[in-house]
Parts: structure tokens; sequence; C-alpha cells
């Protein structure tokens, strides 16, 4: 199949640096799902080609989310008036009696919630087999019992349907069995994910708990499964401002265990300290920020200046609809961009093209993934965003990507294509799947409530 884009204002985000890559009027040739040409002015004429004009609208790439719990779609508006933990017992305290099924459902819609809201990737953490526990004084005791692989599975298979491009991540859920059997265990996951096309399944990953891990080598067993299975892991880690100096202890766990070299995710990373963000920007850390549920939440402002400073690689992530509560990545960067310019008083500390970078190339560096998407390069998959600034209008674009930021809103979106194929269009799913989803999510999460006797 060949697609021809023409009359496009293409936002590339090609290159080093913080550019955007951006080309008034431009035309993009994708050939079986990835790109083949991009160029400006008038197009060549391709025979037999599919042609798409936009008419001046932004043709930019899909966002990455660099942080994503896809399975909570069906839990929104829980734990409003709580700070992390106590939106953790509300929501997950719900989903740990979800059956697989329900896992299915309410991760499918929750990967198509993303797609048709402009999010054509997403490193996504699975459930863990153990269920959700309270936790005492800032970890998990151990106790409970590993729900089925099926769970687990069941997670990924959704995300398979919905036609979002993904990373796998799943917990070790250390505190069941010994090292190798948690290493085994592990690998299942891994060896599923393996087997499925890897132009879907970017990889798999470690969802990193040692912010929570009863065991004190959790850190060390976390390394092991990233050198055995040669995956990437990015941990939760200093997120809340409950138990602050415990949580800050546990960083050196990781430096030493030679998680940093490895390139050691952190995700949220707001409770930090100037040595902490320098020993982990040196070793060769990275981050993922996700500013919408770290406002939802009342968990803080991550240091993005010092932490950029330090020169640590950052992306951004959406992080899960059930605290994000709408997956709008451009009302999730505006956030970001906003609370940093409060924070700081100075409006040069983070600029629009800059956190758009985060948002879709830097996350796609931090993941490792940057050679496939990210941008819209030649040998790229063509996953692309058809933003129309006139409807509604944007006024004059003085100037056009940081009006794209800025400016642009769900409204705006048009047109969603994974691989040159349309995926969405004014907000609805090509999926076939789709309304599907809606209903069993809705039959299914208050038929879960209601047999536990939850006050959602």
């Amino acid at each position: 199949m060949t697609l021809l884009v023409v009359n496009a204002r293409l936002i590339t985000l090609a290159g080093s640096g913080s550019g955007s890559g951006y080309r008034e009027r431009g035309w993009m040739r994708v050939e079986d799902g990835r790109i083949a040409a991009i160029g400006d002015g008038e197009p060549p004429v391709v025979p037999g080609a599919e042609l798409l004009d936009v008419a001046g609208a932004f043709v930019a790439p899909g966002f990455v989310s660099a942080h994503s719990h896809l399975f909570t779609s069906g839990a929104r508006g829980l734990g409003a008036e709580a700070t992390l933990y106590g939106w953790c017992d509300s929501m997950l305290g719900l989903m740990s009696h979800a059956s697989p099924e329900d896992y299915y459902w309410s991760s499918l819609h929750g990967s198509l919630d993303f797609i048709v809201n402009g999010t054509t990737t997403a490193f996504d953490f699975t459930d863990p087999r153990l269920p959700w526990e309270p936790m005492v004084d800032g970890a998990k005791t151990g106790a409970g019992e590993l729900r089925p692989l099926a769970q687990q599975l069941a997670q990924i298979d959704a995300k398979v349907d919905s036609g979002i491009r993904f990373i796998n991540a799943a917990s070790l859920d250390d505190a069941v069995g010994t090292d190798e059997e948690v290493l085994d265990r592990f690998g299942l996951m891994v060896e599923y994910c393996r087997a499925l096309d890897q132009d879907q399944c970017l990889g798999a990953a470690i969802m990193g708990a040692v912010q929570w891990s009863p065991r004190t080598n959790a850190a060390e067993l976390e390394v092991a499964a990233m050198r055995r299975y040669g995956v990437i892991n990015e941990a939760h880690f200093l997120e809340t401002r409950d138990e602050v100096e415990l949580q800050r202890s546990k960083f050196a766990r990781y430096r030493d265990a030679g998680a940093l070299e490895l390139g050691l995710i952190f995700g949220h990373f707001i409770q930090t300290t100037p040595e902490i963000i320098e020993q982990a920007a040196a070793g060769g850390a990275r981050m993922s920020w996700q500013p919408a549920s770290n406002g939802r939440l009342a968990s803080g402002t991550a240091d993005i200046v010092r932490i950029r400073a330090a020169g640590m690689p950052i992306g951004i992530g959406l992080d899960d609809q059930a605290c994000t509560d709408v997956s709008d990545p451009w009302q999730n960067m505006r956030m970001g961009l906003y609370a940093v310019r409060a924070a700081t008083g100075d409006p040069r500390s983070v600029l629009p093209e800059e956190v758009l970078r985060m948002a879709v190339l830097g996350s796609a560096e931090v993941l490792g993934i940057a050679d496939r998407v990210g941008s819209l390069e030649v040998g790229k998959f063509a996953d692309f965003l058809v933003v129309d600034p006139t409807r509604p209008d944007m006024g004059p674009l003085w100037h056009p990507v940081r009006n794209y930021v800025l400016s642009t809103s769900l409204r705006n979106l048009k047109q969603v294509y994974i691989g040159g194929r349309l995926v969405a269009e004014d907000g609805v799913s090509t999926n076939p799947l789709a309304p599907r989803a809606v209903a069993e999510v809705h039959r299914r999460m208050p038929a879960v409530a209601a047999e536990w006797g939850h006050p959602a």
C-alpha cells in the first residue's frame, strides 16, 4: 500500500536537539506502513498511490507515552479525594477482584482510548499478578496469592487487538517464590511478548518495585532479570510525599546494584535531592515525567530544570486514565509546562517545542525505540496525526509548532494513523471491537464493584 500525504504543515521532530523539523508545506510518502520519503513543496507524482490532502493541517508523529497503565480505563473517578496510596486502595482495590476477562476488556478500552486521542505507542505496566495490598510504612508485606498467568496475558492480548504499539512491563512479584522462581516466572511474560509481531510489541520490560518490595535484594533481583532477559526497567520511584526519607534511602539500592548504568528509568522522580539527581544522571539513568497524574494525586512537581541540566534524558507519560482522567497528550504537556514555569517563575525554563519533543521523540529515546517511532523520518513507522488548526480555529499561527502545543485540543485532532492505516477519525475508533469494548467495560466494572461491595 502506498499513501501520499500532501499540503501538510509537517512537524517531523527529526534531528538532534530540541528542533521540530517544521515544514510549512510538506509531503510524505508511505510504503507498506513505513515512511519512504519526505519533502517540501510540490509532491511527486506517485501512480496508484492513495492521496491524503490535509489542506494545511498539521501532520505530526503520534505521541509516545513513556509510562502508562492501560488496564485502569474502567476505574476513572475513583479516589478523587486521596493521594497516591489512598487512590491505589480505591482503584487497585476494585481491580484486585477483576477476572482475566475483565482485565482484557478494560485494557482494550484503555488502549483504544489512547489511540483515538493521539497516542500511538505506549510503555504499559500490566497489573501485577500479586494483588494490591495497602502500604505499611511505605512497603508491602508480601501477603497474598498470585493470580493466574491468564490475568497478565489478557492485558497483553488486549493491546495486540487494539492495534497500539507497545512495550509490555510486568512486576517481578518478588514477594512470592525464590529468586530463581521469580526470574523464571517473569520469563514467561518475556517469552509470550517475543512470540508476538515485533512491529507491534516493541519489547518487554520490568515494572521496578524496589520502592515497595519487602525484599532487601529487590534491586539486585531486578538487575539480574534485566541482564538475563535483555530488557529495560522502569521503576515508580520518589513519587509521593509519604515517607520521603524512607523512599530516598532506597535510591542507594538501585545505585549499588548497578541498575543505573543499565539505563534504569525512574518514573515520576519527584521527591528527589540534588545529590540523587546528580548521581542518577551521571550513572546513566533516565526519567519518565507524568505531569497530569502528579497534579491529580497531589504528588508534586518534578525538578525538571535541574534534571535537564544534569543531562538526564526525559520522556513524558500519560500514566493512566484513572489518575490522568482524560488521555489528552496536549493537556498533559501543558500541565507540565505550566507547573514548571509556575515553580520557577521563568517562562524559559521549559519551552513548548521542548515539552513536545519530550512527549514524542524524547519518550522513544528514553525507551530505546527511537529507531522505529517518535519522529517522521524515512524508515520509521508511519504513525502520525492530522490536526486541523481551523476546526476549531486557533487564529493566526504566529509560531506554528508552539501553537500546536499551546492551542491544540482534542477537537482539533481529526485523524490518527498507525503504520499508514487510519485507526481513528474525529474521536471514533475504526477498530471493530471498539463498540463492544465500551459495552463490556460499562457492564463488567459495576458488576465487580457490586459483588465486592466497593464504594464506587
